[in-house]
């Protein structure tokens, strides 16, 4: 036979196109390429957004930010070099309204700016409230402010009236809708109030203790000038910042945002590790029966003198064909599935998102290859080494060299390329690890199943029925291994798919419940805590938060003096700089977990430490620190360490002592709260209380929760994709014998046996393998679920006791399903057609 592989390979892959052969091989690669591109897709094209925003996000192409003021030298350089550049001041304050119009005070961010600004980006300002904002190249005139909406609510104001600054009264010309360095939606919890830098000293407002931010951007063209002048100004700060100066960099917002869109990724890559995962499983099982049913043609071929070789290199081409149609198709189809992605996360990015580039399309059309090389080749290439007289067991023999070699190197990369998708060493040493052992374990579990099975089943006991179906199963026990193996890693990733997006999504909506606080109040004197309270209560607000706030700085630890100077990190040298905002509280506060160390309530010497700001000041269990509060010395030894949720819209501290009371201690009271909806409750809280800053979170929560709602979304999206994996592989496993059982079935109707009886026989066998893998399954989901959320997505872990009955109670549904949909057929064929088929 002198028929090239190309010639073979070809005709091959006509006819088994036509006949179906190739269906489920296409729809599982296919799957596969389009859950990992899709992600890839968005992925790319939203790094690139981010990457063009960030100069919009800084305000320009290098900024410095200064706490002292001191920039003149780096803004010579930036003249030297011939670049643009404009200075900012940004500080908290307070603005009022004019006694004609109510008195009202409220806490702002300040704002001063100078002509040029902002180098990069635009302003986006309203004529009034309802009115369509526009972009502006201006900015605030002399005597005029802009300011947030927020802010004419709060004093009870209008675009045209009065705004009191210090000693200056400015009038409010426009409402400012969008600043480009702002950050990424909320930098500042307070509203913005932004003037002319020619306006700052008549409000005498910049004094020596103020907390001033100066920022110098800079901007240019030359690209070459722009390095030049990054690395100068980056040696000239070092590492860890000089005089209180940084080089800033892009930010992605407030720790509740990042950490939401941080989940999210995680997440979405998790989906996609599965949906590879399932396929992968898939494609080994439709290979695996691909090559069952190939038996005879390769026998045949080998009796005509065809080469191994050539049997080997036209299987080769006819599945790279398949790969390569069913990556493209993959492709193109993760094109359209993230345009969902681009369109349900809307908004993260200032303007529309650029285009991809070619590495989402490449790593697809690899994945697709890698995935059907790996594990449909293997037992495919064992045909173009059968015996003519295999052909009679119906078996391709032992694995040989050259599929283990393809199997081994297939697997190799294919677990590269899922650890690529991951980009997080844990999330995919989780996934891929946890699937590997969880493949073992069931296999080794669903042999000891069977041979339990048939030693509990009695033949003078047991129904009919229940006897053949377990005789079935024991005479073909690798079958059984492989069908209950194949399924349970189906499920498995269904399950814990189900359970994570479940809890996580709920995490996600407790970090802000609709009761969420939104108002935070600080500066409450001792003498006004009773009349505050009772303010709160007598407005229908039951549950707040109440601690007390006092000021110290660290000065020793362990009989050490601290100072700038002990620390390297930059971080650190401004923590030991300022004073420390602590509390008391003899029970441990909401969203806190002790890491290290035991609370113990009442330990009059004891303090407990958030765990990040122990790593940067280098503190340990046992360590003894001093604090200077209000001029005293106060000791205490560290007992505990906590890992606090800063994202928990609670009231937070880092250092914490767990006592009711602390005598003899200057302190102030803090209150966190739900506002009730009355008209003016602000207001007069503040008219009663002047003295007390109250912080409102409204548009913070509101920002939170619409890019949460949007993460979900797009989580949820992606969901469907998944499912429909985990669906192809239940129907590939529990079709992965059908013809074996036409034959078995065929054999028992030719002997009298009745089709009410192997439908009984074929419903009980597709039951007991869905009940086991099920529960299998579930058991092993929890245990991967638990370390996902422990160590990748850090919530709290709450699958409940009856997840492994349900998991069992719905694998034994889905098999059945799955099994009547691709079995049906089998009982209805004619009994001499399936003889006749097992005879050739």
């Amino acid at each position: 036979m002198t028929m090239s592989f190309l010639q073979l390979g070809w005709r091959t892959l006509w006819r088994d196109a036509r006949a179906g052969e190739l269906r489920l091989l296409w729809v599982a690669v296919t799957l596969a390429v389009a859950a990992l591109t899709s992600v890839a897709f968005f992925a790319n094209r939203l790094e690139a957004g981010l990457e063009r925003d960030a100069r919009q996000l800084l305000g320009g192409d290098v900024v410095i930010a200064s706490q002292d003021g001191q920039l003149q030298s780096f803004v010579q350089r930036a003249q030297q070099e011939g670049l643009r550049h404009v200075t900012t001041l940004v500080f908290p304050s307070m603005g009022r309204a004019t006694d004609e119009r109510g008195g009202n005070a409220r806490l702002i961010a300040l704002k001063a700016v100078e002509d040029g600004y902002p180098l990069r980006g635009s302003l986006r300002v309203a004529d009034g409230q309802s009115q369509p904002d526009a972009a502006t190249n201006t900015i605030p005139a002399a005597g005029q402010a802009w300011v947030d909406a927020t802010l004419l609510a709060g004093l009870e104001l209008q675009v045209g009236d009065d705004l009191l600054l210090g000693d200056a009264r400015l009038r409010i010309s426009q409402l400012l809708t969008a600043e480009p360095d702002r950050g990424a939606g909320f930098m500042s919890f307070a509203p913005r109030v932004m003037i002319n830098a020619q306006d700052l000293q008549a409000t005498g407002l910049v004094q020596p203790a103020s907390r001033i931010t100066w920022r110098l951007a800079v901007a240019g063209e030359s690209a070459p000038a722009l390095a030049r002048y990054e690395a100068w100004a980056k040696e000239q700060v070092g590492d860890h910042g000089r005089g209180g100066r940084r080089v800033e960099s892009l930010e992605s917002g407030s720790p509740e945002m990042r950490r939401t869109l941080e989940r999210g990724e995680k997440f979405l890559s998790l989906v996609a590790l599965l949906a590879a995962l399932l396929s992968a499983v898939a494609v080994a099982l439709a290979a695996r029966a691909f090559a069952q049913r190939h038996l005879d043609t390769a026998a045949m071929l080998r009796v005509l003198g065809l080469p191994q070789r050539s049997i080997a290199l036209a299987y080769v081409f006819e599945f790279a064909v398949v790969g390569l149609l069913s990556s493209l198709l993959g492709v193109a189809l993760g094109w359209g599935v993230h345009h969902g992605f681009v369109w349900l996360l809307s908004g993260l990015v200032a303007e529309g998102l650029p285009a991809a580039n070619w590495w989402p399309v490449g790593f697809g059309v690899g994945m697709g290859l890698t995935l059907l090389f790996a594990f449909g080749l293997p037992p495919v290439l064992q045909l173009a080494q059968v015996p003519p007289l295999r052909v009679l067991r119906r078996d391709v023999g032992a694995l040989k060299p050259m599929s283990a070699g393809v199997l081994v190197v297939g697997v190799l990369g294919f677990a590269a390329l899922l650890m690529a998708v991951s980009r997080d060493a844990t999330l995919g040493g989780i996934a891929v690890g946890g699937f590997t052992v969880a493949t073992l374990l069931f296999a080794g579990l669903a042999w000891l199943a069977v041979q339990l099975l048939r030693r509990l089943v009695k033949e003078n006991t047991a129904p009919r029925w229940l006897i053949l179906a377990t005789r079935q199963l024991a005479a073909r026990p690798g079958y059984a291994v492989i069908q209950v193996s194949s399924l349970a890693v189906g499920l498995l990733a269904l399950v814990l798919l189900v359970l994570l997006r479940t809890d996580l999504v709920s995490s996600w909506r407790q970090a802000t419940p609709p009761d969420a606080a939104n108002r935070f109040v600080i500066n409450i004197m001792p003498d006004q805590s009773e009349a505050f309270q009772s303010n709160l209560r007598a407005a229908g607000v039951s549950q707040y938060d109440w601690y007390p706030m006092i000021r110290g700085r660290l000065i020793e630890v362990n009989g050490q003096t601290v100072s700038p100077d002990s620390y390297a990190d930059d971080r650190a040298q401004r923590m030991v700089e300022r004073e420390f905002n602590l509390s008391h509280a003899e029970q441990m506060p909401e969203k806190n977990t002790i890491v290290a160390g035991q609370w113990l309530p009442g330990e009059a010497d004891g303090a407990s430490v958030e765990e990040g700001i122990a790593k940067t000041l280098n503190l340990k269990l046992g360590d003894t620190l001093v604090f200077d509060i209000g001029g005293a010395r106060h000791s205490a030894r560290l007992t505990s360490l906590r890992k606090v949720d800063w994202g928990s819209m609670r009231a937070n501290f880092f250092i914490i002592f767990p006592v009711a009371d602390l005598p003899d201690v200057p302190s102030t009271y803090m209150a966190a709260y739900r506002a009730p909806r009355q008209a003016g409750f602000d207001n007069a809280l503040l008219r009663q209380f002047p003295n007390v800053t109250n912080v409102d979170m409204d548009s913070t929560i509101a920002q939170v929760q619409r890019v949460l709602n949007q993460v979900i979304r797009a989580v949820e999206f992606l969901f469907a994709f998944t499912l429909a994996a985990g669906l192809v592989v239940l129907f590939a496993a529990v079709t992965a014998t059908r013809e074996e059982r036409a034959r078995e079935y065929a054999l028992m109707r030719a002997m009298g046996a009745q089709s009410r009886l192997l439908r009984q026989v074929q419903r009980a066998e597709l039951a007991g393998v869905g009940l086991l893998a099920g529960f299998l399954a579930s058991v092993v989901a929890m245990l991967v679920g638990w370390a996902l959320a422990r160590w990748v997505f850090e919530f709290t872990w709450t699958a409940a006791w009856w997840v492994p009955v349900a998991g069992a109670l719905a694998g034994a549904l889905l098999a059945l399903m799955a099994g009547w949909w691709g079995l049906r057929e089998v009982l209805q064929r004619p009994v001499m057609h399936s003889l006749r088929a097992a005879a050739e």
